[in-house]
């Protein structure tokens, strides 16, 4: 009953964490418009994301356009735009490994280590994905954070922390945790499966001395 709950609560903090990572990949707030010092014009907002721009004015109207070129975006976003793109493929494979490793739980013709192999997969499968995403967040959290206190970039320029990064902090973790439930409750499968197989054993050398003794009882009193 314990290990079911823990194979349920792994799949929901990471299934959490797979919507957030599809959501951080297609939301355009990575970079949103600082108001400081003579940048004072508030009623107009630049989101930039790592496949459109927008431009939202006075919370009325919302303009966006796809980048027209990859290589004239910056550096950190054209990594990013790999790395989220191959985060969201593994937290997908690691959600699908894990239902069926819960599946195989339930079928009593399966072996113990297949299993076991499964439901590991799932879990490193998560862990990846989760560090893969925490990669391209960080960096353009770094970058951003960077040019903010950079005298030499014009204030125009800069950008502060949009949601987008926020939300993928936050999935990432929900990735990393889910992995790691499914980690443990492999390892204490394992341990469960090494005490279960090593009491019979116990058992039976127990037993196999019993007729040994009763042979040589039998014999001594047929001798007398």
């Amino acid at each position: 009953m314990g290990s079911g709950a823990l194979q349920i609560a792994g799949l929901l903090v990471g299934g959490i964490g797979m919507i957030g990572t599809f959501a951080v990949t297609g939301m355009p707030q990575w970079r949103v418009s600082a108001f400081i010092e003579t940048n004072i014009i508030v009623f107009e907002t630049i989101w930039e994301g790592l496949w459109m721009h927008c431009i939202r004015q006075a919370n009325i109207r919302m303009q966006c356009k796809v980048y027209d070129s990859v290589l004239a975006l910056s550096p950190d976003l054209q990594a990013s735009r790999g790395l989220m793109c191959a985060g969201s493929v593994l937290s997908f494979l690691a959600f699908m490994v894990a239902i069926i490793g819960m599946k195989c739980m339930r079928c009593a013709q399966s072996s113990w280590q297949a299993k076991g192999y499964i439901i590991l997969t799932a879990g490193l499968l998560f862990i990846l994905s989760g560090t893969v995403e925490l990669i391209p967040v960080c960096w353009v959290a770094n970058t951003i954070i960077s040019d903010f206190y950079n005298p030499v970039v014009n204030v125009a320029q800069k950008r502060e922390l949009g949601e987008a990064l926020y939300l993928g902090w936050v999935a990432a973790v929900c990735l990393i945790a889910a992995g790691a439930i499914f980690c443990c409750f492999c390892h204490c499968c394992e341990k469960t499966r090494s005490y279960e197989y090593s009491a019979p054993t116990q058992y039976s050398t127990h037993n196999e001395h019993l007729p040994s003794k009763m042979e040589i009882s039998y014999s001594k009193s047929q001798y007398v």
